[in-house]
């Protein structure tokens, strides 16, 4: 671990090389995105709950995060898991255009692939747990955490775009060889890293039992067991309102394609800025603050597009209002939260914490979809958007009495003996 922090990560040169390779797979990542169901509707006519089961599958192996990265938790160096799941990903992706230029490609291949991606994507994500810590000093958890986030809202609002744009020019298929490129380019990037690897967790206990250890310990942990309902909760109800929210901006609202992409674009900024202000907000209002304000502001703002109504240009404002007061609310909850946990959980246990968060709070995100659904159908789409603005809110009845809110500055946390 460092023990002097440089004045700026700018000047940081191992941080440089690791936001190069996430910023490029971000990117890369956005094409893949868009160009997935595009394959499945346009190349192989897949139905409506075809096309929700390829999305069920990039989230399902999130569910076995929680044993993935208690796995993860015995290596004693990550760096070779995040490049050996990089280069999964690439070989993944890979298989897509050859499948399609030897007329070969299927739905079932589809569904593989984002199983099998979606699964490298958990282990990188769970060895760069541990990886974050030893890549930048405490001092830097909320600096480093701001530029990556900033990084990532810049590929939402340009990815898209730049996607679409190479999708129409060389065909969806032949696109993913960009995503591909984009994971070669961050394993070579990850490859080039110089840290001081962790000491392995030496408990012999079985997986299961690990797992279950890891799981008791964010249960007990005030921070983590307050954060983890907090953000689970803004997960479920922010995707029964996500979910629906494409279908209601075209048949409600009325608005075109290009209008309704154009709005996603607009608000996606407010992510990027979002991501830039939430250091100077943390050290203004105090971090357990800015994490409650998040956490009430980003599930609320789906009411915008919900009342919208009047005039096109109305509508539209109204969507890409929603879209930009949520971007940048969420990342007010974000990057405050994501750098409170680096600080406050034992180096042996990142992973494992990693792991069980993604099998909760991402693992509800396809069972919040599931019932966005059969609300819309039941109650009505403008209806559904409504309760998943008023749902949202409950999750600051976690922060209420957790010692979260009363965090001001990240000085003083340590991780518990």
């Amino acid at each position: 671990m460092r023990t002097l922090a440089a004045t700026s990560l700018w000047r940081d040169r191992q941080f440089r090389i690791f936001w190069s390779a996430q910023g490029v797979s971000e990117f890369g990542d956005r094409i893949t995105e868009l160009a997935l169901p595009l394959i499945a509707v346009t190349l192989l006519n897949a139905s409506p709950s075809q096309v929700g089961l390829l999305t069920a599958a990039v989230w399902l192996p999130n569910l076995a995060s929680l044993f993935i990265g208690t796995w993860v938790d015995q290596r004693r160096d990550k760096r070779p898991l995040m490049i050996a799941a990089d280069l999964s990903r690439m070989v993944v992706l890979l298989s897509l255009p050859a499948a399609y230029w030897l007329d070969l490609l299927t739905l079932g291949q589809l569904y593989a692939i984002a199983i099998l991606a979606g699964t490298a994507h958990v282990v990188f994500n769970t060895a760069y747990a541990s990886f974050f810590v030893r890549l930048v000093s405490q001092d830097q958890f909320l600096e480093a955490n701001s530029k990556l986030s900033a990084t990532r809202s810049i590929s939402f609002m340009a990815g898209p775009a730049v996607g679409g744009l190479l999708i129409q020019w060389l065909t969806a298929p032949v696109a993913i060889l960009i995503d591909a490129a984009s994971f070669a380019f961050s394993a070579i990037q990850v490859s080039r890293l110089r840290t001081p690897v962790a000491e392995p967790d030496p408990a012999t206990e079985s997986l299961l039992r690990r797992a279950r250890a890891g799981m008791g310990y964010v249960l007990r942990h005030p921070y983590l067991r307050s954060s983890l309902g907090c953000a689970t909760t803004v997960n479920f109800f922010n995707f029964i309102g996500s979910a629906l929210l494409v279908l209601y901006a075209s048949r409600n609202l009325e608005l075109s394609a290009g209008t309704i992409g154009v709005a996603f674009g607009i608000g996606a900024s407010g992510g990027l800025i979002g991501a830039l202000a939430a250091a100077p907000l943390t050290r203004l209002i105090g971090a357990g603050r800015l994490i409650a304000v998040g956490a009430v502001v980003f599930p609320a703002a789906i009411a915008l597009a919900a009342f919208a109504s009047g005039p096109v240009w109305v509508r539209a404002t109204a969507l890409a209002a929603a879209e930009f007061i949520g971007g940048f609310a969420v990342m007010c909850f974000d990057v405050p939260l994501n750098a409170l946990q680096a600080a406050v959980i034992h180096d042996q246990m990142r992973s494992r914490v990693s792991g069980a968060f993604s099998s909760i709070n991402y693992g509800v995100r396809p069972l919040g979809a599931v019932v966005g659904g059969l609300l819309g159908t039941w109650l009505g789409v403008r209806e559904t958007l409504l309760i998943s603005s008023a749902g949202g809110l409950l999750a600051v009845l976690w922060l209420v009495r957790s010692p979260i809110i009363q965090v001001r500055d990240l000085s003083g946390l340590q991780p518990p003996d």
